[in-house]
């Protein structure tokens, strides 16, 4: 609560309460029966056990034993859990238990509308929280494969599910021979060093290429413009598997086709589409008086772009510069036409890895390249803020 309401908040009948309680208890009975292989019957117990609690807080305890409530559902939630699935059901009880003891009482005391207009219609209700189930959803649906990779990289057994004794959360479950097994393998060092060859480089070449051609493309005297910007940025719109079989003839004419050089150039075509497209949302906000002044005051062109014009549109250049090196790290289709066996970078191994062995070390290499690209993307947020106050769009 931010200390005010927009809505008096108002008691709601047990007609509407029970039946989006239920609603929820369903829906979350649905994975608890699936898992446990019935999904119409946890749909059915997951609703008339959330009914019967909300019946129970709201009409039998009410708002005057909230408090020792909410506990008593906390509790009953994890004896639940623990019933059900030992130590990892403990602590799912204690999510569930905290979520459903706050969302009983947010529904049945009508909470749910104190921050909203008070003249929204039932439907425009519906509708706001709607929405945010559904951008949860989508957001929980992307996520989860990563989720789940992540813990499964620490098993201690050559498996690709979780084992009981990862489930009983038995520290002999887990361990770190899959990381170890990366660091130590020739083959997966050698894709790395490929791979750390390749990317900077191509990034480099994304970096100075697109980078000019957004900054000569800003300019209003440029003819045919559009549909320049349209072909430059094609790669990212044509399937990649046709750009790649385009570049492997095209490279396989001109003696490209297997060489460092050649897939330094292709990746380098798939990441200058970002560049192009950071660097043009930050010249946006570019005041070209400030160029101008500086070709008064003396100053060369080149002298002009790299005092005056780079500084200010370092963000975007970075962070197209970066969105270019994941796309090339990551890239395996094109690599797969373009390249030989001497340029095998990680996802190509990782690619061969899951046809010809299922190596666990593939979840290992796959959690590190998850924790390089946040930290890549969270340095991005923190440019795009920092380009933002730079041009003044943002208070702080």
């Amino acid at each position: 609560m931010n200390g005010f309401t927009l809505t008096p908040v108002e008691t709601k009948p047990l007609s509407f309460s029970l039946p989006v309680i239920g609603a929820a208890g369903a829906f979350v009975g649905l994975f608890v029966g699936t898992a446990h292989g019935s999904g119409l019957m946890g749909i059915a117990i997951g609703a008339v056990a959330l009914m019967v609690l909300a019946y129970l807080a709201l009409a039998v305890f009410g708002l005057g034993q909230e408090k020792t409530t909410r506990w008593g559902l906390i509790a009953l939630f994890i004896v639940a859990g623990v019933l059900l699935a030992g130590l990892p059901g403990f602590v799912l009880g204690v999510l569930s238990g905290w979520f459903f003891s706050w969302f009983i009482f947010w529904i049945g005391e009508g909470r749910y509308r104190a921050n909203l207009a008070p003249y929204l219609t039932s439907g425009q209700v519906l509708w706001h929280y709607t929405f945010r189930v559904i951008c949860g959803a989508i957001f929980v649906f992307l996520i989860t494969p990563i989720l789940v990779v992540m813990p499964l990289s620490f098993n201690a057994q050559n498996f690709f599910t979780f084992t009981p004794e990862m489930l009983r959360f038995d520290p002999a479950g887990y361990s770190l021979k899959h990381y170890q097994d990366f660091f130590t393998s020739s083959g997966w060092q050698q894709a790395l060093r490929n791979s750390l060859a390749i990317a900077p480089v191509a990034t480099l070449l994304s970096v100075s290429f697109g980078t000019l051609a957004a900054i000569g493309l800003s300019s209003e005297h440029v003819p045919f413009r559009r549909a320049i910007m349209a072909i430059l940025i094609s790669p990212m719109i044509v399937p990649l598997i046709i750009s790649a079989a385009g570049m492997y003839f095209f490279y396989s004419r001109i003696g490209l086709q297997g060489t460092y050089f050649g897939v330094v150039l292709a990746h380098a075509a798939l990441g200058i589409p970002f560049v192009i497209i950071t660097v043009t949302a930050t010249l946006v906000g570019f005041d070209r008086s400030l160029t101008r002044a500086a070709a008064n005051m003396g100053a060369d062109p080149v002298t002009t772009f790299f005092r005056v014009q780079m500084p200010l549109i370092l963000p975007g250049v970075i962070s197209g510069g970066l969105f270019a090196f994941i796309t090339s790290f990551d890239e395996v289709v094109v690599v797969l036409f373009v390249g030989s066996a001497n340029q095998q970078t990680l996802p190509w191994r990782m690619f061969t890895g899951l046809r010809e062995q299922i190596s666990p070390t593939i979840l290992a290499v796959a959690t590190l390249l998850v924790v390089i690209s946040i930290a890549l993307l969270t340095t991005m947020e923190y440019l795009r803020r920092r380009s933002e106050r730079l041009r003044g769009m943002s208070p702080s």
